[in-house]
């Protein structure tokens, strides 16, 4: 059996960058394998329902059962569904697959941050940075590997499929004791945090930033090949320029932001992103566009986990329960926006759909301005966040 802390936090950070390769599938082979833009935005909305449905049930099953078997599961789901995916070219099956690699993922996303907590009580924020790291990083090195394999998303995809299955057999062989601390009901709690003005708000803006992020990463390719002249090449390396944007700013902004000024630096960079995001979408800048995505990715990089870390602090006597609450948002942003830019598209077209993303931005930035004014009545049994 395994016990050592080392080998079961290394564990966790792959299934984070598994999540990571597995949520750019779409948009990184979407071209080579002839999705139409309405077509990715289902196949969007179909992982993340997929997504939704595990977080809430890995999350839930995670304050009962251990934590190394829900992501055991997790990883058998996960496996199969990548080794099958677009084997055969029939779009509703496919789709169907897609659900699976949600449903797989989302017990990391479930799972993998409330472990890393047990294992790491004392550096739990340093950790749980590192792990959303992973995933951007698994992001970018599926985007890089299909350059490399020059196309052959099939083999990656396999190859990936069977890295799952070998970090199956590690969960499997993980023991931990699964400490249950938690007393108060947890119905209970989700009452109290459902009339707090500051999760709600969070909860929204949450939405925004992972549906134009999923989104954008669903579209970028699309986007530059059809309405910017970039080739198959250049148009991912398009994509991975943006991923580095978001990995490069989850690094500096997380580590440079000081507790103190946290909601500052959220209310300024939905600011940024909606800017970016327009410039970005709706001016050709030529050579500068790859500047532009640089930036995008920057903008937007550090948003949710410093909501994270805020509402950690804020809510300190039910951090698990705040947070799980929020995180609801991440699938949820995956299917909203991606499937109202589908929407769009087929009334507008692909260019006035991508409005969405920029107006999700501003919506976001003028209610956390209202919102984060206001205060919050549990927050204020924790000044010292303000």
């Amino acid at each position: 059996m395994i016990k050592s802390t080392r080998i079961i936090t290394a564990a966790t950070y792959s299934s984070m960058l598994f999540l990571g390769i597995s949520s750019s599938l779409i948009g990184a082979a979407a071209r080579n394998i002839g999705l139409t833009p309405f077509e990715i935005g289902l196949m969007i909305a179909s992982q993340n329902i997929g997504f939704m449905i595990s977080v809430l049930a890995s999350g839930a099953l995670a304050d009962r059962l251990e934590k190394p078997r829900i992501l055991l599961v997790g990883s058998l789901i996960l496996s199969p569904a990548l080794l099958s995916y677009y084997l055969f070219h029939v779009f509703e099956v496919n789709l169907l697959l897609m659900f699976l690699v949600g449903a797989g993922i989302g017990t990391y996303e479930g799972v993998t941050d409330a472990l890393l907590l047990d294992i790491h009580p004392q550096r739990a924020a340093l950790h749980i940075n590192i792990n959303h790291f992973f995933v951007t990083m698994g992001s970018i090195f599926i985007t890089l590997y299909l350059i490399l394999l020059q196309m052959d998303w099939r083999k990656a995809v396999i190859q990936a499929g069977i890295l799952v299955l070998v970090l199956a057999i590690i969960f499997f062989l993980v023991k931990l004791e699964n400490p249950l601390t938690r007393v108060e009901p947890y119905f209970r709690k989700i009452q109290l945090l459902a009339r707090e003005r500051l999760i709600i708000t969070f909860f929204i803006a949450m939405v925004a930033v992972v549906g134009v992020e999923a989104g954008s990463i669903g579209v970028l390719t699309t986007f530059l090949m059809d309405l910017r002249g970039f080739t198959q090449i250049t148009s991912k390396i398009g994509l991975v320029v943006f991923l580095i944007g978001i990995a490069v700013g989850r690094i500096l902004l997380g580590a440079l932001t000081p507790k103190e000024s946290i909601t500052r630096y959220i209310v300024l960079l939905f600011g940024a992103s909606t800017a970016v995001f327009t410039f970005m979408y709706f001016i050709d800048l030529g050579p500068m566009n790859y500047l532009v995505i640089f930036l995008a990715g920057l903008a937007t990089s550090a948003l949710l986990p410093l909501m994270l870390a805020y509402t950690g602090l804020v809510y300190r006597n039910m951090v698990g329960t705040a947070l799980s609450s929020i995180k609801v948002a991440i699938p949820l942003g995956g299917i909203l926006i991606p499937f109202m830019m589908s929407l769009v598209v087929r009334v507008a077209g692909f260019q006035a759909s991508l409005w969405i993303f920029p107006a999700a931005f501003l919506l976001s930035l003028i209610l956390l301005h209202r919102t984060l004014n206001q205060g919050s009545p549990i927050a204020l049994d924790n000044p010292q966040v303000h």
